[in-house]
């Protein structure tokens, strides 16, 4: 084969410009950055990729079901900028990673690639389970996975042969539990979700989330929005005890005259009398 390497100048036609129009939308309960998990397979979540109507979609899909997973292109449309070098969460506190040797999201074109589970096509909604978007994700494009093609179980991994990339285990101790869902259903966040995706890997990474020094017992604290959640690494440093969560506020802070930048403060004084703290 002969190949030009002198130059890498695009075709005259586009000028080396493509724009892609999204064929839909993720529908999904988690819309901040902070809950999308590191990996699709570890996502336990489910959700909808509600295509465009006037599309003609509806027969794009209609051979879609009887496939168990799928591949999703998508746009990670929250990023802005890209990195030539970034620290993915499994690699700890190692040097950075060349970002075409990762998953990142920060990349010169913002484009991922997504193998999900297809639970069923309804219309045009095709709903899809264990998946690593967030709600209202641009996708480009679905194709169905087949592991013949696809699947190739004795590939080399490069730098992540000698990374432990199987998460911590994250266990919510009783009280935890109850105001993790007390929370959720007052404030519509998903603290068991933040807790598992940040506390999944390297846990007391301090450049990456933000931990303290819970003081007694050999407690740490994270921080999630105006919420502190306490919680413990067992010996192993592989299973995370969550073992309460506390408002953020002072006493002082939640006065009814205080300022609410926020506009939660209503929701924390709500917490502290159902929970008698």
């Amino acid at each position: 084969m002969n190949i030009d390497t002198k130059t890498t100048q695009p075709a005259a036609e586009n000028d080396g410009i493509f724009a892609f129009k999204p064929i839909g939308y993720v529908r999904c309960a988690q819309k901040y950055r902070y809950e999308a998990p590191r990996q699709a397979v570890y996502a336990g979540n489910e959700g909808i990729i509600r295509l465009n109507p006037d599309s003609n979609f509806e027969q794009a899909l209609r051979d879609l079901p009887g496939f168990d997973r799928l591949w999703v292109i998508y746009c990670f449309h929250l990023n802005r900028d890209w990195k030539p070098l970034v620290r993915p969460p499994v690699a700890g506190n190692k040097e950075k990673v060349s970002v075409f040797a990762t998953r990142s999201p920060h990349r010169p074109n913002p484009v991922g690639l997504s193998c999900v589970e297809l639970v069923k096509v309804d219309g045009l909604d095709v709903h899809i389970r264990n998946f690593d978007m967030l709600d209202n994700t641009p996708v480009l494009d679905l194709k169905p996975y087949i592991p013949a093609a696809d699947a190739f179980p004795e590939a080399r991994t490069g730098w992540l042969e000698n990374v432990d990339a199987e998460p911590c285990k994250v266990a919510f101790a009783g009280q935890a539990s109850a105001k993790a869902a007390w929370i959720l259903n007052a404030y519509g966040l998903d603290l068991k979700k933040f807790c598992e995706v940040q506390l999944g890997h390297d846990p007391l990474n301090e450049s990456r989330k933000r931990i303290s020094s819970g003081g007694a017992d050999g407690e740490f604290i994270i921080a999630c929005r105006t919420w502190r959640i306490r919680f413990k690494l067992d010996e192993t440093g592989k299973k995370v005890d969550i073992t309460d969560i506390k408002s953020g506020y002072a006493p002082e802070e939640l006065a009814i005259s205080s300022p609410d930048p926020y506009t939660d403060k209503a929701v924390h004084r709500e917490f502290l009398l159902h929970f008698q703290e």
